[in-house]
């Protein structure tokens, strides 16, 4: 697979500016930790290497325990993720698979992430799983390969 786009300064604007978004994002009240889970999550329903490289390299510095990333994708059954992770969780799937299924984020997933975030909070949520998606979605369409790092 060849990369399709070799100077990643040649796309400022497709990269530069949305960085400001996702730091608004981590300005939230969300646990950083939960943000690089949902990240992480995000990039392996839709498989781009980059993009998951990259976050499980972040996740691994900011303290994530290595044994609960390799069972990120088994989350609903594995008891190192709580209650309020296995939210967000829920919810970044839900907004991922949209395509899979008309009203992809029920009510009960809504519910059950309103009960663990504030609205701040859950703003911050779909900021940031919709900035992951919108970045798969760059980074498969360029074929950018894991290990690049576009900043």
């Amino acid at each position: 697979m060849a990369v399709r786009i070799h100077d990643p300064a040649s796309q400022p604007d497709v990269f530069n500016h949305v960085q400001e978004i996702i730091k608004a994002a981590y300005r939230g009240d969300v646990p950083r930790q939960t943000l690089e889970l949902v990240q992480l999550r995000t990039s392996q329903i839709n498989g781009c290497s980059a993009c998951t490289d990259a976050e499980a390299e972040l996740a691994i510095k900011g303290g994530h325990n290595i044994e609960k990333l390799l069972t990120l994708p088994a989350w609903y059954e594995d008891p190192r993720f709580d209650a309020a992770e296995r939210a967000a969780l829920a919810l970044a799937e839900a907004m991922t698979r949209l395509a899979d299924r008309p009203g992809a984020v029920t009510d009960e997933i809504w519910a059950e992430a309103a009960e663990h975030y504030t609205e701040q909070q859950l703003g911050c949520l779909i900021l940031m799983v919709s900035l992951t998606n919108f970045f798969n979605r760059v980074n498969t369409t360029f074929r950018v390969p894991a290990g690049t790092r576009w900043n």
